[in-house]
């Protein structure tokens, strides 16, 4: 079994914390954790998105439609649409990428 690596927090943004929970070239996951009223800004990348909402409340926002969320619920964000979120209720979102985010490391 390969050593399990660990990852630092990193502040993403006003009220946000990114950390990577682990990674491949093919694959990575990455939790966010939001307090109420913090904003992960509107951004596309050539990655697709997997969104698993482990807790708290969100409205996303995916080219342009917006939708709420909350616990339990997931969703696959598409190569290049464009997508950000408003936290209501403080809590963590748990991504899945292919490939890596690169500039997450």
């Amino acid at each position: 079994m390969p050593a399990l690596q660990t990852f630092p927090a990193i502040a993403a943004d006003t009220g946000v914390t990114r950390r990577v929970l682990s990674d491949s070239p093919q694959l990575m996951v990455v939790a966010f954790d939001f307090e109420a009223g913090a904003e992960g800004r509107l951004h596309s990348h050539p990655h697709i998105q997997s969104t698993y909402v482990e807790s708290g409340r969100f409205v996303f926002s995916l080219d342009g439609e917006e939708f709420e969320v909350g616990p339990g619920d997931s969703f696959v964000i598409p190569s290049g649409a464009v997508h950000g979120c408003r936290c209501l209720e403080g809590g963590r979102l748990v991504d899945g990428f292919t490939p890596r985010r690169d500039d997450f490391l």
